[in-house]
């Protein structure tokens, strides 16, 4: 076994946090472990509850349409989040579970080396680069930052819920595919 399958293992039976004891099935990740990408949204939804697999959902369909338009497919990239069992109603994260967290997702990024890390949506762009930061204004740069390599995106359930901002999220993609030449 894997330490990477370690952590999975640990993930799933992990109680260190009231999401803990509502979810169906936690969400460890899913992809390669020499992915060269890694996507890093907030936390698994109703569908990603129920299958135990992160992005399977509707949001989950978009992020797949938007690899494919920049030439990747999900086998390609590893896919997690910064809360591994769904927050109640799709909440956002609260701070302690995300500190509950933090170790699996540290874990996962230090084992799988990824050359790009994408976060999707502002929980992760905070969580992950700075904490005041805005989506909007990073969205589809790159920003170097404790020798990582980070691109934050807008997250594709963003377009699901209002249509403006389909183009942003599009546009942070094309970003995505002209960076991926410099360093994949």
């Amino acid at each position: 076994m894997s330490l990477l399958e370690e952590i999975a293992e640990q993930i799933c039976s992990c109680q260190r946090c009231p999401l803990g004891e509502t979810r169906t099935r936690a969400v460890p990740g899913a992809g390669p472990e020499d992915a060269r990408i890694m996507f890093v949204g907030e936390g698994p939804g109703r569908d990603e509850d129920l299958q135990g697999e992160p992005f399977v959902g509707k949001a989950g369909q978009v992020l797949t349409k938007l690899l494919q338009n920049i030439g990747l497919s999900r086998e390609d990239v590893f896919i997690t989040n910064i809360v591994k069992c769904r927050p109640p109603d799709n909440r956002d994260p609260h701070p302690d579970e995300v500190i509950a967290c933090r170790e699996y997702l540290d874990g996962q990024i230090c084992l799988i080396r990824p050359k790009l890390i994408c976060t999707l949506g502002r929980p992760a762009l905070q969580t992950l680069i700075d904490p005041t930061a805005s989506v909007m204004k990073v969205n589809g740069t790159v920003i170097r930052q404790d020798g990582l390599t980070f691109v934050p995106l807008i997250h594709p359930a963003a377009g699901l819920h209002n249509e403006n901002m389909k183009q942003p999220i599009k546009d942070g993609f094309k970003a995505l595919g002209r960076i991926l030449a410099d360093y994949v």
